[in-house]
């Protein structure tokens, strides 16, 4: 049974560089991992830890061969000790933020088809009307809102293509999700492509071209096998499987491949849409936070110049 102890004893005795070497240790697996991150030597991380379980009552590690595993309330420290300590960090950044408006930091997660196709423009007026808030922009797939970074409090937000609705994404209980456009699938060869000039194409004349595909659990990749599966036609071997959007962007441009894609991607002018109807183009983009996170000024700033340029975009 845990020893119980008081909430004004925990307080009076619990630190936040505690929690931060918790963390590192979980993170690193190891006490000799974790001190050399974070700069300090072993026997001081081990009396940290030992500390902390003076103070909670309880083992919060298993130790192995291979180093250390958080315990059941070695995992209840981590679920809701990161929370406060995020929240802490929040408050400094606030401070910052406060005491100087145009300084902070943004942290942001988003598949590539939205950096190269919608942030371009809006970061660069951002960044030229704020220089003193520097924008972290992370390459993140939005398959699923199984989003471990932003769960784990490493990003502020994520701009995510959503393959499916939050009801039905199990990941998202815990998020927010919030509709910022509706982008559509399209067909779409390189603007010089001899598709590119026809008015009227049938989908069956396309089975044994030469695809390029996202992988299969992708909805633009889903969308297209539904429109050849809905005209009793065999799904095409694809070619090319990638999420590069300068990869897919460059075949189209230079050869006779086909693909689906965003329509905010055709901004990129090296495709052009065809005639070809989708049986649900729906591409829905959403800005996807933590419930009950409290955002840092700098974040809901850039959030704002977002809903305004997209506004701006339609």
């Amino acid at each position: 049974m845990p020893k119980r102890m008081s909430e004004a004893g925990i307080g009076r005795r619990l630190r936040f560089r505690d929690l931060q070497v918790f963390f590192t240790v979980v993170h690193c697996g190891g006490m000799a991992k974790a001190a050399a991150e974070l700069g300090v030597t072993q026997p001081s991380v081990s009396e940290t830890i030992a500390e902390l379980e003076r103070i909670f009552g309880v083992r919060l590690f298993d130790r192995n061969p291979q180093g250390v595993i958080p315990t059941i309330y070695g995992r209840a420290v981590l679920k809701r000790g990161l929370a406060a300590y995020d929240e802490l960090k929040q408050g400094l950044r606030d401070i910052e933020f406060l005491a100087d408006p145009t300084r902070g930091e943004v942290r942001i997660g988003c598949p590539e088809s939205i950096v190269s196709a919608i942030l371009p423009a809006m970061v660069q007026r951002f960044c030229r009307d704020y220089p003193g808030i520097a924008l972290d922009i992370a390459a993140t797939p939005t398959a699923t809102l199984e989003l471990s970074d932003l769960h784990a409090r490493k990003l502020d937000v994520v701009l995510a293509r959503l393959a499916r609705p939050q009801a039905d994404d199990h990941f998202g209980d815990d998020l927010t999700v919030e509709m910022l456009f509706q982008d559509e699938a399209v067909v779409a060869a390189g603007a010089n492509s001899r598709w590119a000039r026809r008015r009227r194409i049938d989908l069956a004349e396309l089975v044994d071209k030469p695809w390029i595909a996202t992988p299969r659990q992708t909805l633009g990749t889903m969308l297209l096998e539904q429109a050849f599966q809905a005209s009793n036609l065999p799904i095409p071997k694809y070619r090319v499987t990638t999420f590069s959007v300068q990869l897919r962007t460059h075949l189209l441009a230079t050869g006779d491949f086909l693909t689906v894609i965003p329509r905010s991607m055709l901004r990129l002018n090296a495709a052009k849409e065809l005639p070809i109807k989708l049986p649900t183009p729906g591409l829905p983009v959403a800005i996807v936070t933590l419930k009950n996170r409290t955002l840092s000024p700098a974040v809901d700033l850039f959030l704002e110049r977002l809903r305004t340029y997209v506004k701006s975009m339609a």
